[in-house]
């Protein structure tokens, strides 16, 4: 069985999308439709802007899944039996699914990194990636030092030994020192603009609902794997209510991984900018087979 994986926030680079735009006549009007929502040429930035235009939240979310999406209309041969999404990447996964249209979905998007800005304002924070650490040992210490008044979360199970922690910048400089004394090979600060997937974005979790509610879902014509339980979902409900939740919960992508893998997926394809995720599948299931879709 196949499933096809959308990758999130941190695969952007410089020039993304544009070999899609030029050799693709039947996927540009993608792009242009995109432009036209958001109300702003983001194909510019994609195609031509710095790594500092593209660090922006409000473009590299809609520049991530606007390429991801346009990547997968270009290979209609890519018939998935499953999908999931890490992180920002669940909204790819939900348009290849057919649980929400391109330009729903992309408002969607839009309208989720502007309140993930607009929380990160109000309650600043950051993000850490631990190496090396047991996945238990990692949210220990998190909860010793959430116990005492900073607030520090598991953020990404991204595989075994790999995790991201996220919380306020004191909670995760003495996390840091805390993690390399309990063994972790590596306990790494992020240049990122908040503390995402943390308590911290509860104000934009909020944001995000009112603007689900009003969007309309539709049955999965495959399972939907989601990030905040690392379950199949094809129920449109279930969907919109995970949707929000992962706003504030862990992405459980090992456990994820490892659902999809037991529920018979031999074959995972990386649709999208970078080749973070087809790493993170050799490490988590081995035994499955991982490429790019190009």
């Amino acid at each position: 069985m196949k499933a096809v994986i959308f990758p999130g926030q941190g695969s952007q680079f410089s020039g993304m999308g544009r070999d899609l735009y030029e050799q693709q006549p039947a996927v540009r009007q993608l792009f242009d439709q995109a432009n036209d929502i958001l109300g702003f040429r983001l194909t510019d930035i994609m195609f031509t802007g710095s790594d500092e235009d593209l660090r922006q939240t409000n473009v590299t979310q809609p520049a991530i899944f606007l390429h991801s999406v346009a990547l997968a209309a270009s290979l209609p041969e890519l018939v998935p039996d499953m999908v999931a999404g890490h992180s920002l990447g669940e909204f790819s996964a939900l348009v290849a699914a057919k649980v929400l249209k391109f330009e729903d979905a992309l408002q969607l998007v839009a309208q989720r990194a502007q309140a993930m800005q607009a929380a990160c304002e109000e309650q600043p924070g950051t993000m850490a990636a631990i190496l090396g650490l047991d996945d238990d040992v990692v949210v220990r210490i998190c909860q010793e030092i959430s116990q005492k008044g900073d607030i520090v979360v598991a953020a990404n199970f991204n595989c075994p030994g790999q995790l991201v922690i996220s919380g306020t910048q004191q909670g995760i400089t003495i996390a840091c020192e805390q993690m390399k004394a309990a063994g972790a090979k590596r306990a790494l600060p992020l240049s990122v603009g908040g503390a995402f997937h943390s308590p911290l974005m509860q104000s934009a979790e909020a944001a995000l609902a009112r603007a689900i509610e009003t969007t309309p879902f539709a049955a999965g014509i495959c399972p939907v794997y989601q990030n905040v339980d690392a379950a199949p979902h094809r129920d449109p409900n279930e969907i919109r209510e995970n949707l929000v939740r992962q706003l504030t919960a862990p992405v459980r992508w090992t456990q994820l991984i490892q659902q999809m893998a037991q529920d018979g997926a031999t074959e995972f394809v990386e649709c999208g900018p970078g080749k973070v995720l087809q790493g993170l599948v050799k490490k988590i299931a081995p035994q499955a087979a991982a490429s790019s879709a190009v």
